[in-house]
């Protein structure tokens, strides 16, 4: 007997997107702050061999703490259980305990007759996730970020037509000022890389996203001009206004309780600023500016970014 195909889903989830560094965090924490909404961290599931037996051991693994999985770098953790364990970490920092993703695995298992290795059937799961967020909040709406998988804003569209697309942008410059100071461990090692990398991001999501279901905003209208920037979102959204989006950092987020690590979570807990809009003027050289904007410099116009004469120049 065939199983039932996964999707496209009834659910309504908010979805967000961008590149790493460029606010995500911060935004799923603010409209995770609405009373309607409960927005979770990025979840990487497309990344472990299967959301099956493998994420089942890999629990085991750490709740017995095993040696295996218990570093704290991803250097320290068994190179073939590292993206198992990241994925019940980051269910963790969504506020999903061991047995809770459990007995989601085990049902979709059974539902899709499968080790969950589809891209159809990991959806499948990550909805269930969000599912068990949304009836224990009480919230209307769950959501979660995609980080860069936003440039296959196509593909997770047709599995959730119901969905609404939020793409958060930063200028390019920062971000790989970012890179290149705060996460030198992780992030991009050169300018180039950082370039090209921003544009993979923020120059396809717009053109392929499906009509009316889709918002791009600016990190720096966000944290400089809050209220109307989270008024156009929630507009987008289709809910109504709430203050407390604008006290983000006075409520409990389940990324607080469980950051694990999290390199963006101490910021995100912090009231909305404007103080690292333009970092890149200090973090990076004339030189490394001008090579930025020769790569980007048709996205960095696009959006806003190149409005102001260039500081391009010689070292």
């Amino acid at each position: 007997m065939a199983m039932p195909q996964p999707g496209p889903f009834s659910t309504a989830p908010v979805v967000l997107g961008g590149e790493n560094r460029s606010g995500t965090t911060l935004l799923s924490i603010v409209l995770d702050s609405h009373l309607d909404l409960v927005v979770g961290p990025e979840i990487d599931f497309l990344e472990p061999p299967n959301l099956g037996p493998h994420i089942l051991r890999a629990i085991d693994l750490l709740a017995a703490g095993d040696s295996r999985v218990t570093g704290t770098t991803k250097n320290a953790i068994d190179p073939f259980w590292y993206d198992g364990v990241h994925f019940v970490v980051q269910c963790r920092r969504f506020g999903l305990d061991f047995d809770d993703t459990r007995e989601l695995i085990s049902k979709v298992v059974v539902e899709a007759g499968n080790d969950i290795v589809s891209f159809a059937d990991r959806c499948r799961l990550i909805n269930e996730i969000g599912e068990l967020r949304r009836a224990r909040s009480g919230a209307r709406r769950w959501g979660l970020k995609l980080q860069r998988k936003i440039t296959k804003i196509d593909d997770f569209a047709r599995l959730w037509p119901r969905a609404h697309f939020v793409h958060i942008v930063r200028d390019g410059r920062d971000v790989a000022a970012s890179h290149l100071k705060t996460v030198p461990d992780w992030g991009y090692r050169t300018i180039a890389d950082a370039a090209h990398g921003w544009l993979d991001v923020v120059s396809q999501p717009h053109r392929i996203a499906p009509p009316g279901r889709y918002l791009e905003v600016r990190y720096e209208d966000l944290v400089s001009s809050p209220r109307p920037t989270l008024t156009r979102i929630l507009a987008h959204l289709g809910l109504p206004w709430d203050e407390a989006v604008l006290r983000h950092a006075e409520y409990e987020h389940a990324l607080f309780e469980q950051p694990h690590g999290h390199p963006a979570a101490e910021a995100a807990g912090k009231p909305l600023h404007p103080g690292r809009i333009g970092r890149h003027v200090q973090d990076l050289t004339r030189t490394q500016i001008a090579e930025f904007e020769q790569i980007a410099e048709s996205e960095l116009a696009r959006l806003g970014y190149l409005s102001v004469p260039s500081l391009s120049g010689d070292a």
